[in-house]
């Protein structure tokens, strides 16, 4: 027997019976296009960035043009590492390349920018020459060769001592804020720009450029057979690719973008030395696209993130517990070694892997309540 009894709901009309779901949202809506989507996160960062350089103590801002040098290297080191399958443990050495390129061609009366692009030049074609010898290794054999880079290079500032400077290394004399920008700063904010915010505002120009063309590389096709070649080395041969041209155009492509965190490095500290660029720099640099999140650029920028702001909190937290300074300056290094244990154990994908899960789980829980707001009146 069929139920013809009238139904009473929205169908219907009744204004008292409309559905109390929650609140239609208007959700910020990125540009379709992969180009437009890169310029609107990059002008959102832009934003944030420079209000924080001018909101921030001194000492925030020098760590905020840390990080930016630090952005750069991790997102060409996650470009070949995550993107293309090839690890290298020689990343700090590419750095000091830039940084010893900038500080020689600073002198002879050129500007900063061209400096530091020379500098990135000179990397590349060290990566390419890396590149060449590493498109024959893989895995461990790849670490290794790469790592005897990271030891042997620093080497040879202190072996041409009356080029490099030896152990007292180069100093840099810091490019200073020109006139055209302190007047629109002026202008904007009432005062007038320190060094530091003006070496910050160069090293943030320069990792939004390295962000933003990786960003647009990831997703062309180099992007697509890099991964191609990194997920399966056998069946991208098959498919016509030449795995050993594409690894060392990544490994040239990272090389440029750890040069170009070496310049800027050699503006923001205003020395490079031979004991800036151990292997220690370089597993940094690693585990900060580790704990970031293997093949992000978002993962190189929170990776860099914890490098460049965590053994200052943690040194502090130890001089707080009654640590003498050597002891809290120790617990760095375990630091880095807890986080990393702690993220390969329960975050595998990194900080990054995390945001991007919350970000899903936030949109399923509003899509579940859209849907069970309207179930309940039908």
């Amino acid at each position: 027997m069929t139920d013809t009894a009238p139904r009473t709901g929205p169908a219907d009309g009744v204004a008292g019976d409309a559905p109390e779901g929650p609140t239609r949202r208007f959700p910020l809506r990125l540009p379709r296009s992969p180009l437009g989507r890169h310029l609107a996160v990059l002008l959102v960062g832009l934003l944030v960035a420079v209000a924080v350089v001018e909101l921030a103590s001194p000492f925030r801002v020098s760590q905020v043009a840390t990080l930016a040098y630090y952005v750069a290297a991790c997102a060409g080191l996650t470009l070949l590492t995550g993107t293309n399958g090839q690890i290298s443990l020689g990343h700090g050495a590419l750095m000091m390349v830039g940084a010893y390129t900038c500080a020689l061609v600073l002198p002879l009366g050129v500007g900063f920018p061209v400096a530091v692009l020379v500098g990135a030049l000179a990397a590349g074609v060290v990566g390419a020459v890396v590149g060449v010898a590493a498109a024959q290794l893989h895995g461990p054999y790849l670490a290794g060769a790469t790592l005897a880079l990271a030891v042997g290079l620093p080497g040879l500032a202190i072996a041409f001592d009356g080029v490099f400077g030896g152990d007292q290394g180069l100093t840099v004399t810091a490019p200073q804020p020109p006139g055209w920008f302190a007047d629109l700063h002026f202008f904007l904010v009432a005062a007038d720009p320190t060094s530091t915010q003006w070496l910050a505002f160069i090293g943030i120009g320069v990792a939004a450029v390295v962000l933003f063309l990786l960003a647009n590389l990831g997703n062309s096709r180099y992007g697509r057979v890099w991964r191609a070649v990194r997920d399966d080395e056998v069946a991208a041969e098959l498919a016509g690719l030449h795995l050993g041209r594409l690894r060392v155009l990544a490994f040239v492509v990272s090389a440029v973008c750890a040069g170009l965190g070496g310049g800027v490095l050699a503006l923001v500290t205003r020395l490079v030395a031979p004991s800036g660029f151990g292997i220690v720099l370089s597993l940094s640099l690693l585990a900060a696209v580790v704990i970031g999140g293997l093949g992000s650029l978002l993962g190189a920028v929170l990776g860099s993130a914890v490098i460049v702001f965590l053994p200052p909190l943690v040194t502090s937290l130890g001089a707080a517990a009654g640590l003498s300074d050597v002891q809290s300056a120790e617990l760095s290094p375990l630091s880095y070694g807890l986080v990393l244990v702690l993220v390969m154990i329960f975050a595998p994908a990194g900080a990054a892997g995390l945001v991007r899960r919350a970000g899903r789980a936030r949109r399923g829980t509003d899509t579940d309540g859209s849907v069970r707001g309207t179930t309940r009146r039908s």
